[in-house]
């Protein structure tokens, strides 16, 4: 178990590092949403279609919108705090370089994520978050903001990997 322990210190280090990264993110995802949503009326109105997708019985929703804000603030300010601190790579590689990896990770973390949170969001799901907790009369019972964190939850983990092994593998240790 020490050998484990030795071997793998660095990277359990680091996933600490994101995790602290990550949960300072979903505040300011949470709070790009809060944002968003009151300047829209509140979340009670984040399913309000935004535009249709013509020539599908298919629509674009607020809360798409929401999710898409947030992920783009949070994961401006997630890689800079992990090129500095997490992985610090600043020295080893151009910001840029760096950069476009890690919004491409991010992207399909999000685009997964965005799955996640309509399906959850939608009555017609299976994993709809039912009433009578989740609903959009107070914001802890927000049914668009639990919707938005537990997406955020799952699809962390993997971007933790994708991005240790891929974006910041500059630094990366043998």
């Amino acid at each position: 178990m020490t050998e484990l322990y030795q071997r793998y210190r660095h990277s359990m280090r680091q996933f600490v590092k994101f995790a602290v990264v990550g949960g300072t993110g979903v505040l300011v995802n949470m709070l790009v949403a809060v944002v968003m949503n009151r300047l829209n009326g509140g979340s009670a109105n984040a399913q309000n279609i935004v535009w249709a997708i013509p020539g599908t019985p298919f629509n674009i929703r607020f809360t798409a919108l929401v999710w898409i804000g947030g992920f783009l603030v949070a994961n401006l300010y997630n890689f800079q705090l992990n090129r500095w601190w997490t992985f610090k790579s600043a020295a080893a590689a151009g910001w840029w370089k760096e950069f476009w990896p890690f919004l491409a990770v991010g992207s399909a973390a999000a685009a997964v994520g965005l799955v996640i949170k309509i399906a959850l969001t939608n009555p017609s799901s299976p994993v709809f978050l039912p009433e009578p907790w989740f609903h959009e009369e107070a914001g802890i019972h927000s049914r668009e903001y639990w919707s938005q964190l537990i997406a955020i939850v799952i699809t962390m983990p993997i971007n933790f990997v994708v991005n240790k092994l891929w974006t910041f593998r500059s630094v990366r240790r043998a």
